[in-house]
């Protein structure tokens, strides 16, 4: 049996769909359409622009309100006690504070009947919050699912990720 060295114009050849085939799961994702995200955050808090570009990171399309969160925190339904920095809404659901854009990504792909994800407070290490200001401490939270209560005007929640 005789081997034969392949030509110069085959190794160019098979490169080139070697590269182009490598090329494509990138070009896919570069293509994919991008999540929506609105956000209404305080025009001089620094961990929310920091979250912002967390999401953005992340593949979302982020549009910023700098006109404080409070108002809409309210008009969509979230007490005040399940607050934080800033308000986000993303396919129809809620986000308050630093919510990990992985969390997010499960709860769009979950669809849950609920409100939205609150993270209460600003637990130094959440998104937003991991600056090297912190040094790289990391307190630990929970991701909270919020739900509407059926007898009354209040909400519900239950841990839809725990971080320790």
């Amino acid at each position: 049996m005789r081997i034969t060295q392949p030509t110069r114009r085959q190794c160019i050849t098979a490169l080139a769909a070697g590269l182009a085939g490598a090329a494509l799961p990138a070009l896919a994702r570069a293509a994919a359409p991008q999540t929506a995200v609105e956000v209404w955050k305080d025009p001089n808090c620094g961990c929310c622009k920091d979250w912002v570009s967390h999401m953005q990171a992340n593949g979302f399309t982020v549009t910023v309100h700098e006109t404080g969160n409070a108002a809409v925190r309210a008009k969509l339904g979230l007490p005040t006690r399940l607050g934080s920095c800033h308000t986000a809404l993303v396919g129809g659901y809620l986000l308050e504070g630093h919510v990990p854009a992985a969390d997010v990504r499960k709860l769009l792909k979950d669809k849950p009947k609920a409100l939205g994800l609150t993270v209460p407070g600003m637990p130094v290490g959440s998104p937003g919050m991991d600056g090297p200001e912190y040094n790289g401490r990391k307190d630990p939270y929970d991701v909270l699912l919020v739900t509407k209560n059926l007898m009354n005007s209040d909400v519900s929640t239950r841990v839809f990720t725990s971080y320790r």
